[in-house]
């Protein structure tokens, strides 16, 4: 990796999907920066002054001036460094990227969240739903060895809740019977070098979402 000569730091929280992305974009162009760890419930002056809006992680603070929201974050990455680009060339692909990428935030993301977090089986059973039909349309869209063709693109990164969820659920949101392409995919994905060195320990990733509940959960009570 490059020397530290772009004042890069990126606060995040082990075991944060959204913290994974970037870390993951960052790694992919060989981009050195400095990791903050922030923890959830406890956030620091620094975090919330830098996000105050979200007061949450990911934040890239880059010469000093913070970005937010890992959809962002990636898109500020591709266009600030040229090298192992990771959003399409083609005006039209690129529209393409981030249109899939918001879709999985919505339409699989949210879903597969309720399937691990909401206690109601009537409710899981209506997101697992919501879920088989949301995959069903990215396993169509899937043409490749990955979202991004032969290399990890930007849809790719997008969609790593997908298998995240089920590992960390250890529940079967999709099998290779049902989402064949899929299933490969996640195989793929999860064995690239890149992801295999920036994806966290299970219990790291199931000790987050524990604590982020914890945390949705404590302005309630």
């Amino acid at each position: 990796m490059a020397a530290i000569e772009e004042e890069l730091t990126l606060l995040g929280s082990v075991g944060s999907p959204f913290v994974i992305k970037v870390e993951i974009a960052l790694k992919l162009k060989g981009i050195e920066y400095k990791y903050v760890e922030e923890k959830l419930g406890n956030l620091s002056e620094t975090l919330l002054n830098y996000n105050p809006i979200y007061r949450m992680v990911p934040v890239l603070v880059h010469k000093g001036k913070p970005i937010s929201e890992s959809r962002l974050i990636l898109e500020y990455i591709d266009e600030t460094w040229n090298q192992n680009p990771i959003l399409s060339s083609d005006p039209y692909q690129r529209a393409l990227d981030r249109f899939w990428s918001k879709f999985i935030d919505d339409k699989c993301v949210v879903p597969a969240a309720k399937t691990i977090f909401i206690p109601d089986e009537k409710e899981r059973e209506k997101a697992i739903e919501e879920l088989y039909e949301a995959l069903q349309f990215l396993e169509n869209e899937l043409k490749d060895k990955f979202f991004g063709g032969d290399k990890i693109g930007f849809v790719d990164i997008a969609a790593l809740f997908i298998p995240l969820f089920q590992e960390v659920a250890e529940k079967q949101l999709f099998t290779s019977d049902k989402f064949p392409k899929l299933h490969k995919w996640s195989q793929d994905f999860y064995n690239h070098p890149v992801v295999k060195e920036t994806m966290p320990s299970k219990e790291q990733q199931f000790a987050y979402f524990k604590a982020r509940a914890a945390s949705l959960a404590a302005p309630s009570k």
